[in-house]
């Protein structure tokens, strides 16, 4: 369970309050207006903000103090975050160590995730030498390989067409299903939540309301949610 405890984080005039606790697995999307803090929210869970009040908590752990790469949280940003100096199979391998002599069970997990993803045989291949998509698909694989039961995308397919998005996030949600993970994803489409969904957190007013029920939530939106999908 994600628990997030009297959770408040600023940064100059704004501020976001969260109080809510959500249980493990399926999908939950993080919807609300541009500046909103959906992302401000993310970065907090995994990490890369200090709140300035409560606590994020895993099944029972404080988190507040950790630092992100002693979360058990892995996040795809928007830019897909790959190195763009080291090949796939090495950027797919760093999301499980960093050792300069990698395990050779490590170096075959990656060449799975690769594949897992569609990307077999591309693995030699450079960021640069790999469409959009098949960079989305790679920084997938990274996560997937560092096998951490919270998985947050901060829009990272954004930049794709329509399509793929949609292709790259039902891929995404297939896979950390099958892993049992956990998936809170900030979009600025109503339709992906609609879609991929099990729950929505609508942010907006310098609140994160609790996760609800997405279908009985846009079948009965309050006055905000309303308002910002032009009912």
């Amino acid at each position: 369970m994600l628990t997030l405890e009297a959770l408040l984080l600023r940064q100059g005039d704004f501020r976001l309050e969260a109080d809510w606790a959500m249980p493990a697995g399926g999908v939950t999307a993080i919807i609300g207006p541009s500046g909103a803090g959906k992302s401000t929210l993310l970065s907090a869970i995994a990490g890369f903000l200090e709140p300035a009040a409560g606590d994020v908590i895993w099944n029972g752990e404080t988190l507040t103090r950790k630092l992100p790469s002693d979360r058990p949280v892995a996040m795809i940003f928007q830019d897909n975050n790959l190195f763009p100096h080291l090949d796939i199979r090495t950027n797919v391998v760093l999301g499980r160590t960093t050792a300069r002599r990698v395990p050779q069970e490590d170096l075959q997990a990656a060449d799975q995730a690769l594949e897992d993803v569609g990307l077999s045989g591309m693995g030699s291949r450079k960021p640069a030498a790999l469409s959009g998509g098949q960079q989305s698909r790679a920084a997938l694989a990274r996560v997937l390989i560092s096998d951490r039961p919270v998985i947050l995308l901060d829009e990272p397919f954004s930049a794709l067409g329509p399509a793929l998005r949609s292709e790259m996030l039902e891929l995404t949600t297939k896979l950390a299903a099958a892993r049992g993970a956990t998936i809170l994803m900030v979009t600025h489409d109503p339709d992906d939540a609609r879609r991929f969904a099990d729950h929505v957190v609508f942010v907006d007013g310098g609140i994160a309301a609790a996760p609800q029920p997405t279908e009985a939530l846009f079948a009965d939106p309050p006055p905000a949610l309303a308002a910002y999908l032009g009912i």
